[in-house]
């Protein structure tokens, strides 16, 4: 009678732990970059709806040092925003530009650098043929966009000297 083979007896396996719950985004609260306490990465890139926070708390405590403001941001409980002394002094001075931008488009909170669009109409054109293209199942890379960028500069009469220079390699 062959012998029959019986396998190792092996350990059950443990039961994973529970997974996170989903934390829920308020709808229309802006995006933001805030960090767990625990988080010791450098150099987070802050929302514009970041830097208005940490404007509103500026202006809420002028005697206090930039240093002192660095380190009441790093230690919040709720969301910590890393940023450093030099960080702090370049945004201070670019204050009104930032506030010009939410002015100019309010739905920018949640962005980390400014957006610029030259032609307003050609961009318009562009997303709509992207959206067409996407609702065909074709793939658009940067080439195509670069061409068809030219194209609608062209059918919509863009002057010379406004339109995007040629981006292609020499």
């Amino acid at each position: 009678m062959p012998e029959t083979l019986k396998r190792k007896p092996r350990n059950k396996p443990a039961i994973p732990p529970p997974w996170p719950t989903k934390q829920w985004k308020v709808a229309d609260a802006p995006a933001t970059s805030a960090q767990k306490l625990a988080s010791t990465s450098s150099r987070i890139h802050l929302t514009l709806s970041d830097w208005i926070s940490v404007y509103s708390f500026v202006d809420a405590h002028p005697h206090m040092t930039q240093l002192d403001i660095v380190r009441h941001f790093a230690a919040l409980k709720t969301g910590a925003l890393i940023f450093n002394q030099t960080t702090l002094s370049r945004k201070l001075r670019d204050h009104p530009k930032m506030e010009a931008r939410i002015n100019d488009n309010p739905t920018a909170l949640s962005s980390k650098r400014p957006r610029i669009v030259t032609c307003p109409q050609v961009e318009r054109a562009l997303v709509l043929w992207i959206k067409h293209m996407e609702d065909k199942g074709e793939t658009v890379n940067g080439p195509m966009l670069q061409e068809k960028w030219k194209r609608f500069e062209e059918e919509l009469e863009i002057p010379e000297e406004e339109r995007l220079p040629d981006l292609q390699d020499p």
